[in-house]
């Protein structure tokens, strides 16, 4: 498949080329000296053996990318700066991801795409890993479908509420097997964590947080009320949920489950919720559209909502901890803002070839943040920007395509 690479400076794909002798010790303290090949040694299995997998000193990221006219579909490889084609997914409107899966959604159905890229956190250290590409297949749930996943479970909720989970494994090994279904319905997409389950339930508009074990029994109800849920995301410290007046914190701690509330303190008008919330995943610093000119900023240590005015937003994200809020505008531009003073510090040179439609029905290009660069996707450029925003919003790299990217995804964080 044919790429054109533009390089500002020397690429982070380089950085491939310069792996260290010495991997990153390990939990173990073992030595090695390069990716792990998939065949298993006659030793004893090595920690973080995955098998059918290559574990890497450093994360793996791809982007996944698709053409929803064409249907054409990409996987980028971000340390390599290859590209390989996949099955076509005509009449996308949305793709998510949950760490290593992509879910293109169509109307009719959700194709399943490994991207061959995931990371597997242990608090004290990471394990980085590669594999091929492959199309799994087709979920019969559509456009309105949310999936949410960890490393045992992916969740599906379907419009109405009703909860399917598939065994992470099985999808790991390439099959589409039959998925377990929960009793009853939920409001808002049901999400793994802590190795539960986060649901909300109620009528009218006022919903309640559930925790349920695997099987979709329910095993707490901390205390709280959210009014209108929409919007979710997971931190390291917490399910965190949009709600009317703020935003619901759904924690663990040693075993016991609390929920605790994030008001904005001032009646919020509709329009200005926080309703579409991004990050570095993994990250306690949450950013969404607050209206048409601003972006919501929220700390989740610290239990603070922060409203910075911008010019007119199409995507907003931060890598949080010290780094710029990234917004892209309607100008095609991205530009940086201090989180903590709402300053204006950085702007690129205009990167969005067309002009920028904004609204419910719109596909509108994304900002995605890893540890350290940023990615905005030109759907009528056929490009995607690679931006260094520790450096003053620097294109470090440009990727020029054979197709519109109008959906983009990353994997590997």
């Amino acid at each position: 498949m044919a790429l054109t690479v533009k390089r500002n400076v020397t690429p982070r794909a380089a950085a491939a080329l310069l792996l260290p002798a010495l991997l990153a010790t390990s939990c173990t303290g073992e030595r090695d000296n390069g990716p792990r090949p998939a065949a298993r040694s006659s030793s004893a299995t090595p920690h973080g053996y995955v098998d059918g997998a290559h574990e890497a000193a450093e994360q793996q990221s791809r982007l996944l990318l698709n053409d929803p006219d064409s249907g054409n579909t990409r996987v980028l490889d971000l340390v390599s700066g290859t590209v390989r084609g996949t099955e076509p997914v005509a009449g996308a409107v949305r793709l998510e991801t949950d760490g290593r899966f992509g879910y293109l959604h169509t109307a009719e159905s959700t194709h399943v795409l490994d991207s061959g890229a995931w990371m597997v956190d242990h608090g004290d250290h990471v394990h980085y890993y590669r594999a091929a590409i492959r199309d799994i297949g087709d979920l019969p749930v559509g456009r309105t479908a949310r999936v949410r996943g960890d490393i045992a479970v992916t969740a599906l909720t379907d419009e109405a509420g009703r909860v399917v989970l598939h065994d992470r494994s099985e999808l790991e090994k390439g099959s589409i097997t039959s998925p377990r279904t929960l009793p009853g319905t939920y409001t808002g997409p049901v999400v793994p964590y802590a190795g539960h389950l986060v649901a909300f339930t109620g009528k009218g508009g006022t919903a309640r947080p559930a925790v349920l074990d695997r099987k979709g029994r329910r095993v707490a109800s901390p205390e709280a009320e959210c009014q209108d849920p929409r919007g979710d995301a997971v931190t390291r410290r917490a399910v965190v949920v949009g709600c009317a007046d703020g935003a619901l914190l759904v924690r663990e701690r040693n075993g016991t489950f609390t929920a605790e509330k994030i008001p904005y303190g001032d009646d919020i008008p509709e329009e200005q919720r926080a309703t579409a919330l991004r990050q570095r995943p993994g990250s306690d610093t949450l950013t969404a559209p607050a209206g048409q000119d601003a972006v919501w900023i929220l700390d989740v240590t610290e239990r603070t909502w922060t409203r910075v005015s911008t010019g007119p937003v199409v995507a907003a994200n931060t890598a949080g901890e010290g780094s710029p809020l990234l917004v892209l505008e309607t100008d095609g531009a991205l530009h940086g803002y201090d989180i903590a003073t709402g300053e204006h510090i950085a702007r690129t040179q205009r990167l969005l070839t067309g002009h920028q439609r904004v609204g419910a029905e719109a596909i509108t290009p994304v900002i995605e943040v890893d540890r350290s660069r940023a990615y905005v996707n030109d759907r009528d450029g056929k490009r995607v920007f690679e931006i260094d925003y520790n450096d003053g919003l620097r294109v470090a790299r440009s990727f020029d395509l054979d197709i519109e990217p109008a959906l983009m995804a990353e994997t590997g964080r």
